[in-house]
C-alpha cells in the first residue's frame, strides 16, 4: 500500500489478507473489518471512476479479489490511478536551437583599417617622391611616436621607466644621421644615444637603474636604429623606388599571410606567442612576397632581375613574420593586445612598425648585394 496516497500506515490488528481465514466461496462486497478497528483507522479517500471488478471474480491464481479498499499490499494501486479516458496530447517539447556555425572574423574594424592604411600610403608615397627630406621627417616622427608608445607601455605594465627624452632626441638624430652619413652616421648616433640614456637616468634614485637603462638601450636599437636602414635606402639614386619596394613587399607579405591564413589556416605556427598565425599563412606570405618581389626587382629597381626578386621576397616574408612574432612576444609579456590606439583598426604606430623594422636591414643589405649601394 502506498503510504503517501492512502494516508497512515495500517494499525495493529488490521485485517489484511493474511489475517482472514481461508475464503469460502465469493468474498463479501463490503468492508471486512469490525467496528472496534474502524475507530482506529482513517477512512480511505474516495477515488472517482474506479472500475467495477464485481463481487465474485477470481484472478489467474484462483485467489478472490475484493472489490472494496481491502487488498493485499503486494497488489498495485494502478486501478485507482488509471489514465483518463480522453487523455490530452502531450505538448511538444521544444528542441534546443542548433548552434549556427560562426563565421570567421578578422578581429578588427576592416573598414577603419583599410581607410587608415590608404591614408598612410598616400602620405608616404607623396612625401617619398616629392622631396626626400620630407620622407625622412615622416620616418623621424614615426620613430618618436613609436618610442613613446613602447616606453609608456613598459612603465604602465612593468614599472620600467626608460628615459623617453634622450631616446626621442637621439632616435630622430639617428634617422637623420643615417640619411646624411650612411651606416657610419647611424652607428655614431646610436652610441651617443646610449650614452645619453645612461647619464639621463642618473638624475633619479638608483633603485631600478639597471632595468631602466637596459630597457632604454633595447628601445634605442629596436625602433630608431633599425629605422635608419630605411633612410639609408633613400640615399641611392633610385632611393624612392627602393623604399617603395621595401614597403610593398612587407605589406604584400602581411596581406598574403592574412588572406591565406584566414581562409585555409589550420596548423598553428607559434600558438604560445601568436595563436592567430598559421603555417598556411606563412606559405601565403612567402608566395605573395616572392611574386611581388620578382615584379619589383624586374621593373622598379635599376639593374635588378626577377630571380633576385624571388630571393628578396622570400627573405622579406621570413623577416616580416619574425618581426611580427617578436612584437607579439613583447605584448604578451606586457599583457596587452595593442601598443596603442592612435590608428583606428590598426592599434598604435608600433603595431604597424612590427614587421617593417626588422625587414628594413634585410632589404637594404640584399639590395646592396644585388645592385650596389647606388
Amino acid at each position: 500500500m502506498n503510504d503517501s496516497s492512502w494516508g497512515a500506515p495500517p494499525q495493529a490488528g488490521y485485517w489484511g489478507p493474511s489475517d482472514r481465514g481461508p475464503v469460502q466461496g465469493a468474498a463479501p462486497a463490503g468492508p471486512a473489518y469490525d467496528a472496534h478497528y474502524a475507530q482506529q483507522t482513517r477512512p480511505m479517500p474516495i477515488v472517482p471512476d474506479v472500475p467495477d471488478h464485481g463481487g465474485d471474480q477470481d484472478d489467474e491464481q484462483g485467489a478472490a479479489r475484493l472489490s472494496g479498499p481491502l487488498f493485499d499490499e503486494s497488489q498495485s494501486a494502478q486501478p485507482y490511478a488509471a489514465a483518463p479516458r480522453n487523455p490530452e496530447p502531450m505538448p511538444d517539447v521544444p528542441q534546443p536551437a542548433q548552434p549556427q556555425p560562426q563565421k570567421k572574423s578578422a578581429g578588427r574594424d576592416l573598414g577603419a583599417a583599410i581607410g587608415v592604411g590608404v591614408g598612410l600610403g598616400v602620405v608616404i608615397i607623396a612625401s617619398l617622391f616629392v622631396v626626400k627630406a620630407v620622407f625622412v621627417g615622416v620616418i623621424a616622427i614615426a620613430v618618436v611616436v613609436g618610442l613613446w608608445e613602447l616606453t609608456k607601455r613598459l612603465d604602465e605594465r612593468k614599472g620600467i621607466k626608460a628615459p623617453l627624452v634622450p631616446l626621442a632626441v637621439g632616435g630622430a638624430a639617428m634617422v637623420v644621421a643615417g640619411y646624411v652619413r650612411g651606416s657610419e652616421g647611424a652607428w655614431v648616433a646610436m652610441a651617443l644615444t646610449a650614452l645619453a640614456v645612461l647619464v639621463w637616468r642618473m638624475t633619479e634614485p638608483p633603485e631600478g637603474y639597471l632595468k631602466d637603462v637596459t630597457a632604454g638601450l633595447f628601445a634605442a636599437f629596436y625602433v630608431p636604429f633599425l629605422a635608419t636602414f630605411v633612410a639609408m635606402m633613400l640615399m641611392a639614386d633610385d632611393g624612392p623606388w627602393r623604399v617603395l619596394t621595401f614597403l610593398v613587399l612587407t605589406v604584400v607579405s602581411d596581406t598574403g599571410a592574412y588572406a591565406v591564413g584566414w581562409r585555409f589556416g589550420r596548423t598553428k605556427l607559434a600558438p604560445r606567442i601568436s595563436p592567430g598565425k598559421t603555417r598556411e599563412g606563412l606559405l601565403g606570405a612567402v608566395a605573395f612576397a616572392m611574386a611581388a618581389g620578382a615584379l619589383c626587382m624586374q621593373f622598379a629597381i635599376d639593374g635588378g632581375a626577377w630571380w633576385q626578386g624571388l630571393l628578396l621576397g622570400l627573405a622579406v616574408a621570413v623577416s616580416a613574420t619574425l618581426g611580427d612574432l617578436g612584437e607579439s612576444m613583447i605584448k604578451r609579456d606586457l599583457g596587452i593586445k595593442d601598443m596603442g590606439t592612435l590608428l583606428p583598426g590598426h592599434g598604435g604606430i608600433m603595431d604597424r612598425l612590427d614587421s617593417l623594422l626588422p625587414t628594413a636591414p634585410v632589404v637594404w643589405l640584399l639590395l646592396v648585394v644585388f645592385v650596389g649601394s647606388g
